[in-house]
Parts: C-alpha cells; sequence; structure tokens
C-alpha cells in the first residue's frame, strides 16, 4: 500500500523570520500600552549586524523601537556578532511613520462594535479532531520539539546551542486512524565545540524522544539533524529575515488554506490578524461540539466595513450536519465584526502581550491562555445540534 505522508514545520525564536517578528510584535505591545485604540502595521527586516524597522503606528514618536529592538535581540540570545548578531553592536534604523489619514477614517467609527475592518482581505481558520488541541498533528509536534528545545538552550541545559532552530515532523497516515511519525528533521544552530553525532544523540535523548512521548507515538522514525554537516553561521548572519515569512509556521502548518495575511506587527482593527483568531475560534468550537472531524471557516472583509461580506465553510467529507445547519449555527453563535472579536477577546488591554504569540504558532498553543483557544461555545453549540438531524 502506497504511503500517505504530511510534512509540517517550525522555527524557533531564534530564526531570522521570526527575530523580525517578535521585534514587530514588542513595537506592538509598546504601542498598546501607551495607548490601547493605537494602530499599528510595523514591519522590521533583520540582517547581518542591521535592522531596518518601518511602516505606520499612530504614537510611534513615544516609542524606542532601538531600545525595544536591542532588548528583543538580548532576551532571544544574541548577545554578539558570532552568535549571528549583536544586541549591542548591531545598526538600527528606524522609519516608523503615522498611520494614514484615510485608513483611519474608514476604521474608527466612534463605538468599538462599529469598528470597520483595516482593510480588505479573506482569513482561514481551522480545526481537526486528530489531536487533543484540535491542530494538525505533525505541526504540534514541530512546534512542541523547537519549544522543548529552546528553553532547554535558555536554561543551560543544552550545552553549545545558539538560538537559530528548524523542526520538520512527517506523518505517516496510511492507517488514519493510527498515524505515525515517519520522520524527524531538526536543524540547530551550534558553536563549533559540538559534533553533528553528538548533537544527535542529545536530541534524540532529550527532545525527540520526550515530545514523541508525549503524544504517545512511535520511536521507529528516520532521525535527521544538521543534514548539511555544520550550522555555525546562523541567524540574521545566516540569512535575512522579514515579518510575515512563516505564515503557514503561525497557522495550521499547510493542513488547511491561507489568505496570506501576516500577524505580527498588526492591532487588533487588522482582520488579518483578529479575525483569524475569530475564525479559528470559531471551527475549533465547532469541531469540539460534534459538527464536523474537520473543519475550515473563511471569513472576507472590505475596508472600513465591519460586518464580513461572506462566510465560507469546508468539512473535508467529515461532517456530522448539513452545511446550510453548521452556518446557521455561526449566525447564530457567533460574532465575526472587528470591533466584536476586539471586545470578547479584549485585545486592546495593555496586559495583553502579542509578543507572547509570536513565536510556536498562534493556535493550539497548551503553554500560554489564548481567548480564541477557549471552548466556550461548545455546549450552546451541542444543545443547538439536538435539535437538527445528525448525518
Amino acid at each position: 500500500m502506497e504511503k500517505m505522508l504530511f510534512t509540517s514545520e517550525s522555527v524557533s525564536e531564534g530564526h531570522p523570520d521570526k527575530v523580525a517578528d517578535l521585534i514587530a510584535d514588542s513595537i506592538l505591545d509598546r504601542s498598546l500600552e501607551l495607548d490601547p485604540h493605537a494602530h499599528s502595521a510595523c514591519e522590521v527586516f533583520v540582517s547581518d549586524e542591521f535592522v531596518l524597522i518601518g511602516g505606520e503606528v499612530t504614537n510611534y514618536k513615544d516609542i524606542d523601537a532601538e531600545g525595544i529592538a536591542r532588548s528583543v535581540l538580548r532576551k532571544i540570545g544574541y548577545l554578539k556578532r558570532e552568535d549571528g548578531i549583536g544586541c549591542d553592536t548591531c545598526k538600527v534604523v528606524n522609519l516608523l511613520r503615522g498611520q494614514s489619514a484615510d485608513i483611519a477614517q474608514g476604521v474608527d467609527r466612534g463605538s468599538l462594535l462599529e469598528t470597520g475592518a483595516g482593510d480588505q482581505g479573506f482569513m482561514f481558520g481551522y480545526a481537526t479532531t486528530e489531536s487533543d488541541g484540535y491542530m494538525p498533528l505533525p505541526l504540534s509536534i514541530a512546534h512542541k520539539l523547537v519549544r522543548v528545545a529552546s528553553n532547554l538552550r535558555h536554561e543551560g541545559k543544552f550545552p553549545h546551542a545558539r538560538p537559530d532552530m528548524k523542526s520538520q515532523v512527517t506523518i505517516d497516515y496510511s492507517d488514519p486512524s493510527h498515524p505515525k511519525i515517519h520522520t524527524i528533521l531538526m536543524s540547530v544552530q551550534t558553536d563549533e565545540d559540538i559534533t553533528v553525532p553528538e548533537l544527535k544523540e542529545f536530541l534524540y535523548e532529550n527532545v525527540m524522544i520526550p515530545v514523541v512521548d508525549s503524544f504517545h507515538l512511535n520511536h521507529d522514525f528516520l532521525c535527521l539533524v544538521n543534514p548539511t554537516g555544520r550550522f555555525v553561521i546562523g541567524g540574521p548572519a545566516g540569512d535575512t529575515g522579514l515579518t510575515g515569512r512563516k505564515l503557514v509556521v503561525d497557522t495550521y502548518g499547510g493542513s488547511c488554506r491561507h489568505g496570506g495575511g501576516a500577524f505580527s506587527g498588526k492591532d487588533p482593527t487588522k482582520v488579518d490578524r483578529s479575525a483569524a483568531y475569530y475564525a479559528r475560534y470559531m471551527a475549533k468550537n465547532l469541531v469540539a461540539a460534534g459538527a464536523a472531524e474537520r473543519l475550515e471557516i473563511q471569513l472576507a472583509y472590505a475596508i472600513g466595513v465591519a460586518k464580513p461580506l461572506s462566510i465560507g465553510l469546508t468539512t473535508y467529507h467529515t461532517r456530522h450536519y448539513e452545511d446550510e445547519v453548521i452556518l446557521e449555527a455561526i449566525e447564530k453563535f457567533f460574532d465575526a465584526r472587528p470591533g466584536a472579536i476586539i471586545e470578547q477577546f479584549n485585545l486592546q488591554h495593555p496586559n495583553f502581550k502579542y509578543a507572547d504569540t509570536t513565536n510556536y504558532g498562534c493556535f493550539g498553543r497548551p503553554d500560554i491562555d489564548l481567548p480564541w483557544e477557549r471552548l466556550d461555545k461548545v455546549e450552546q453549540l451541542k444543545e443547538f445540534f439536538k435539535g437538527q438531524k445528525r448525518i
């Protein structure tokens, strides 16, 4: 029988693209601390000893963007150029400016619930029963691998490791009821003082096996570590980084469609971010309530308009109720207007830190409490579905 394989990847906080994302989200957090209603669309580019910050932030004059960038690099562990970039030695250029008045007039409508979408676009949310967190299995494992490895590095328990890491997990779905791990690949930036066989042994024993055991999966997988034979030059010194270039890592690992909008650096009036959160919330609660085994929601918006232009539904032939019934439940129990999303999830509160969501995915996070991951609509949905014909 031909194998049915599917692969997803994750990256660590030290990956150049994620460095850019974290700087952008940290600037956003500072902007919202100063003014919960501030608008932000911050973009960051990082390279060898260089950070470029641009975009539109309404209170940009009050933000020490350079100081934030250096603090982020230091927190990640980029202390000197040899690590990938030096937090105190790199050049930082700040080109932030204010938001366009044309955009602002379409967003600010006087009351929160009348807030218009910050841009046009479409977003997808997804949920599946294949893991406890209602997330695709290969992505969940890939995220946990780099999260565990990075935590060990920060704790001083991963000798010779530097911040830049990647993981990739292939799952064998040939028997859909019993998925198996086919391959685990990890690429970890290190110093010169460790060999690939030593690194492979450490990762297998201290990262891979504990993570695999937490998912109750097989040990007989193909293990690949630093397959080029060397990964010393990493971080921004090894490759450029750009905000919003790890969209599939941030969402569902390729298991469903993606609208193309990035999250990092954007305030919650930008539906690229907030509506993607809400679409996940809708999909997760519907799947948990028994609407389908796999479910994808699409939301579409027009700039300056609060109500979504359309709501799309895909159930991959796993639905337990007709599409019309599920759409009726969506209409009855969910309000996808940007202002309603902001209000329900408290997305403008200064204590909500977007930087906490930058790394290891925005969905299915067991390590942090995210409002869009809560299953607080399940009982209402179950009660609704009781009165409907089950397929």
